[in-house]
Formats: structure tokens, C-alpha cells, sequence
């Protein structure tokens, strides 16, 4: 199978098992190690489970090489790495608290105008302008002793 089809192949094996908020992001501009970054939820430890078994067989079936299958023993986070394609299954606390998605989105380049610029500009805090370094005393010159 073609490794564009991997990703669509992971996502229906997550919903096979009915699994929730199914993020798929594209990574190939952020990372060199894998394309796809498929990130979705399971309400317990057997749904987590259930999930990476099922879509490590799926990915399997269409022709991919697992790599690895990580945290099966707890069961509140599995990974599924399957070369170019990355698949995470958490309990919604976990997915909440480590923000994959947030994490793996690349940020919005913010567009200015050159308007926009010299307003924000104009508003911002004017510094308070520094006093004049005082100047040094001059040192007495030194006396002349004879060679």
C-alpha cells in the first residue's frame, strides 16, 4: 500500500473501536522523522489498549512496518510508530495535559502592516530618557621625578 494511505487506514481502525477527537496533522515541514502525527482519544485502559492492537493490525494488513508499540502496560497512553506514520491513543487527561496537537502545530506567522507597526509603536511606553553620565574627575598629573 502506499504510504499516503496509511493515515486514512489508522483512522479507520481508530474509529472502528469508537475512538473520540481523532486529530490527523501533517508534520513533514516540522520533523524529518515521520510524515503523519494521528493523535485520538479512549475513555479507559481497555479502549487504549484495544485501539493500538487494532490499528497496529490494520497498519500491518496494509503493509506497514511497526517499529514499536509503546505503554501498553498502563494503558492511559499508547504509541503505535509505524515509520512515517505516528499514531497516539490517550485517556482525554493525558491527551489534555501534554497537548500533542498544540505541540506539533506549527505557529500562525502573524502578518503586520507597516500601519499597524508605527500605531503599536506610537502607544507603546516611551522610556524615560537616562541622565548624562556624570564625568570622571581628571586625575592630578603625575610629577615629574628626575632620571
Amino acid at each position: 500500500m502506499r504510504p499516503n494511505r496509511l493515515p486514512k487506514t489508522a483512522v479507520t481502525a481508530l474509529e472502528d473501536i469508537k475512538a473520540r477527537d481523532i486529530t490527523v496533522l501533517d508534520v513533514r515541514k516540522l520533523t524529518s522523522l515521520y510524515d503523519t502525527l494521528i493523535v485520538a482519544s479512549a475513555e479507559s485502559n481497555r479502549q487504549v489498549k484495544a485501539l493500538a492492537n487494532h490499528v497496529r493490525d490494520k497498519l500491518k494488513d496494509a503493509g506497514a512496518t511497526i517499529i514499536g508499540v509503546e505503554g501498553e502496560e498502563t494503558g492511559e497512553w499508547v504509541l503505535v510508530d509505524a515509520g512515517d506514520i505516528v499514531v497516539h491513543i490517550m485517556q482525554p487527561a493525558v491527551r489534555a495535559y501534554y497537548n500533542l496537537e498544540e505541540l506539533w502545530t506549527p505557529p500562525t506567522p502573524v502578518r503586520r502592516t507597516k500601519a499597524k507597526a508605527e500605531a503599536e509603536a506610537e502607544s507603546a511606553p516611551k522610556p524615560e530618557p537616562k541622565a548624562a553620565p556624570k564625568p570622571r574627575p581628571k586625575a592630578a598629573p603625575r610629577a615629574k621625578t628626575p632620571s
